[in-house]
C-alpha cells in the first residue's frame, strides 16, 4: 500500500479537527486514511476527457421561492390558545438549559 499520508500529516488533521489521539492511535488512523485514500485509486482511471465540470451534478436547478407576500395570519389570541402554558401573550416552555422552571 502508497503512503499518501504521514503520521506528521494526521497528527495535524486531528489537531485542526480537535480530535484527540494517542500514538496508537494515531498509527491506526494512519493505516486507514491511507487505505481509504488506496480505495480510491481507481477513479483515476476513468477517461475523462472533453467532460465539461458541473457545478451541481444535477445541472441548473434552482431554488424556487414564492413571493414574500404580506397576509392574513393568526392573532396573538388564536396563536395561543392551544399552548398549554403562556405569559404575557407568550409561549411558556420548559427551560432546557436550567435556571428556569416553566
Amino acid at each position: 500500500m502508497t503512503q499518501y499520508l504521514t503520521e506528521k500529516d494526521v497528527r495535524d488533521i486531528a489537531t485542526y479537527a480537535r480530535v484527540g489521539l494517542d500514538e496508537q492511535e494515531l498509527a491506526q488512523m494512519t493505516v486507514d486514511l491511507n487505505s481509504i485514500i488506496d480505495t480510491l485509486q481507481p477513479i483515476k482511471e476513468f477517461d475523462l476527457e472533453g467532460v465539461e465540470p458541473t457545478f451541481h451534478p444535477i445541472g441548473s436547478l434552482s431554488n424556487v421561492m414564492r413571493e414574500d407576500a404580506e397576509q392574513q395570519s393568526f392573532t396573538q389570541e388564536e396563536a395561543l390558545s392551544n399552548a398549554p402554558k403562556q405569559q404575557d401573550g407568550n409561549f411558556l416552555i420548559p427551560a432546557i438549559l436550567g435556571g428556569g422552571d416553566a
